[in-house]
Parts: C-alpha cells; sequence; structure tokens
C-alpha cells in the first residue's frame, strides 16, 4: 500500500496554530472594576436614579449605543479591557451570567462614592460598599462554579482589580454645601482622612476577599469639568483651584494607602494618577489632538456645563477634538488616552509603582 505523504500536514498544522493565535489569550485571566459614573456601563439603568446614561446622545460612537456609558463611546476601562487583550468589554454586572462571572465583571455605578451618603441627591445608586457586597457575593457564586475557596482564591489572585472611587466624595458631597455638611464638619486635610480611613478598610474587605493586583484610580482634575468652570471659574477656563488643592490632598494620601497595602502577603497595590495625566493633557491638548477643554460636547448653559446631555440633544460633530462628552465626563478620545497611560506609562510620575502591563504579569 502506497504510503500517504505528511508534507502537506505540516503546513496545515502551522496555518491553524497561528489562526488560533491570532486572537492571543488576555494578558491575565479576569479584570474586576469598581467605581462611579466614569465607568459605569450600565448598573444604574434600571434603579431609581436621576444618574443615568441608557439613553442618546449617549453612546452615539458605541457599538451598541446607549449602553449607560457616561460617554460618547468608550470608558477607561473599556480601552484598558481592550489593552489586556480581552475580546469583549467587561460586561455589567447587573446582566453578568456565571461564565461572565469568570472573566470579570464591572460593579461600578455612577453617583457612588467612599461614603454611603454620597450622591443620594440623586437617588439610587450603589456605594463603594454596595459594590463591595456584590462582589462578595460574585466570589460565593464563583467558588460554587471552580469547586472550592482555594480555587476561587488561586483564580481571583491573577485577576486584575480597577478601584476608581472618591470623585463624588467631593463633587456630589463636600463642595455641595446646599445638601450635604460636610465641608462644615471637616478642613480638606480631615476630610481627605476620613475618606482614606474608610477606603482603606473597605479595600481591606477587597483584600480579604481575594484580590491581589488592585490599581486604585486617583480622582482626577474635578475643578476643570465643565461643571465647575461654569459654576466657579470667572472666565470659564481658569481651573477651580479650591477643588483641585482639596483633591491632591486625597491623591497624596492615596499613594501611601498603596504604599501601606504593598506590604501585604502577597499583595501587589497600585495608583494611577489620573490627575497628573489629565494635568499633562491639558499642558499641551494639541499635542494629544485636542482642540476643546473647557466645555462639553453636549449639555446646556455656559460652557455646556450646567445640565448633562438632554435625551437626543444634537453634540458636537468634532467629538474627537472634545475633551469632556459632558458637563463632568470626558470623551472617548479623552478616556482612550487615558487608559493607555494607565496601561503602559508615558511619565514616570503617571503610576506609582507600576502600570497595568506590568501588573498584568506579576
Amino acid at each position: 500500500m502506497e504510503r500517504v505523504s505528511s508534507s502537506w500536514l505540516l503546513p496545515l498544522v502551522l496555518l491553524l496554530a497561528a489562526a488560533a493565535g491570532a486572537r492571543a489569550a488576555p494578558q491575565v485571566p479576569c479584570y474586576f472594576v469598581f467605581g462611579d459614573s466614569l465607568v459605569d456601563n450600565g448598573n444604574n439603568n434600571d434603579i431609581a436614579s436621576l444618574a443615568r446614561a441608557n439613553y442618546p446622545p449617549y453612546g452615539i460612537d458605541f457599538p451598541g449605543g446607549a449602553t449607560g456609558r457616561f460617554s460618547n463611546g468608550l470608558t477607561t476601562v473599556d480601552a484598558i479591557s481592550r489593552l489586556l487583550g480581552f475580546d469583549d468589554y467587561i460586561p455589567a454586572y447587573a446582566g453578568a451570567n456565571n461564565d461572565q462571572l469568570l472573566t470579570g465583571v464591572n460593579f461600578a455605578s455612577a453617583a457612588a462614592g467612599i461614603r454611603d451618603e454620597t450622591g443620594q441627591q440623586l437617588g439610587q445608586r450603589i456605594s463603594f460598599g454596595g459594590q463591595l457586597q456584590n462582589y462578595q457575593a460574585a466570589v460565593q457564586q464563583l467558588v460554587s462554579i471552580l469547586g472550592d475557596e482555594d480555587s476561587a482564591a488561586n483564580h481571583l489572585s491573577q485577576c486584575i482589580f480597577t478601584v476608581g472611587m472618591g470623585s463624588n466624595d467631593y463633587l456630589n458631597n463636600y463642595f455641595m454645601p446646599a445638601v450635604y455638611s460636610s465641608s462644615r464638619q471637616y478642613t480638606p486635610e480631615q476630610y481627605a482622612d476620613v475618606l482614606i480611613n474608610q477606603y482603606s478598610q473597605q479595600l481591606t474587605t477587597l483584600y480579604n476577599n481575594g484580590a491581589r493586583k488592585v490599581a486604585l484610580m486617583g480622582v482626577g482634575q474635578v475643578g476643570c469639568s465643565p461643571n465647575e468652570l461654569a459654576q466657579q471659574s470667572d472666565n470659564g477656563v481658569t481651573c477651580v483651584d479650591r477643588i483641585n488643592s482639596a483633591i491632591e490632598i486625597f491623591n497624596q494620601k492615596l499613594v501611601d494607602l498603596v504604599n501601606q497595602f504593598n506590604g501585604q502577603p502577597g499583595a501587589h497595590f497600585t495608583y494611577i494618577n489620573a490627575y497628573g495625566i489629565f494635568q499633562d493633557i491639558l499642558r499641551a491638548p494639541g499635542a494629544h489632538g485636542l482642540t476643546v477643554t473647557n466645555k462639553g460636547c453636549c449639555g446646556v448653559g455656559r460652557n455646556n456645563g450646567q445640565v448633562t446631555c438632554l435625551p437626543f440633544q444634537t453634540p458636537c460633530a468634532n467629538r474627537d477634538q472634545y475633551l469632556f462628552w459632558d458637563a463632568f465626563h470626558p470623551t472617548e478620545a479623552a478616556n482612550i488616552l487615558v487608559g493607555r497611560r494607565a496601561y503602559s506609562a508615558a511619565l514616570p510620575s503617571d503610576v506609582h509603582p507600576v502600570d497595568l502591563r506590568t501588573l498584568a504579569q506579576l
């Protein structure tokens, strides 16, 4: 019997291997997200909240339309998930199934803060404490799926976690004296200490429930948002220093908190300097492809910053040139810039001690 030549088999095997490798596996098996409206992707859609974005023109540049993301397109965590090698964006916890729990979910909720009362004037929201309760429920489901606690712990120890809290504790608490008494109770220094103490306890809960690779996103330059410029800037251009300096105090304490957690067994915490990255972009917007930095692409009033985008409002056409999409939230263009630098630091000051690309490899 004649032997069949196997010479054609090798190229075929190589071709199949190349096809399989074309979509490399993600750099980490899972990515979990905690935060507020900067990264919420739909968890507030079905709750009684004014902090919702599940209507056009939100999502005008996103393939799925208005999903609940507070932007025209991608958020920073969408950009990060892509850079980490995930095929799909990390889904909102509110609609996630068991399979999705294995690769990570997004617990973020618009108007949420470190403090439970933060954002209450906007109705329901899932505070960081509530997000942690949802995470603990998800961990119990993972234990069931994977069979035992050790397997779940091993799985979670490889995941990346990003946590971005604190913006609303300033925006929708400390600097809203008509509704909240915190600014009468505390100096900015004292308030930062109170926030960091509570945040530290909350992050300890996260660590005790398996999180080992954790990136803390610093609070950005809230005093440069169109909303604050509209209300408190004389010329509508100069950032509100009183707000930014209070946030800088908080961020500095956040760096110290990262150092503290890195003393824990197996912990790899890092700080993403969103404030500094924003500052760098504002210093030379043109170099980053941006021409408009002080007003929203859509919104109402001075700087398009007094009210967020109205349902079905027509936004600006040149969205890729705007830093801000609405009164508070960056455009997809800005989110991609921040996401890229969180993943791969452009300046040493962007992260402390490591960027997300390095964190994935630890």
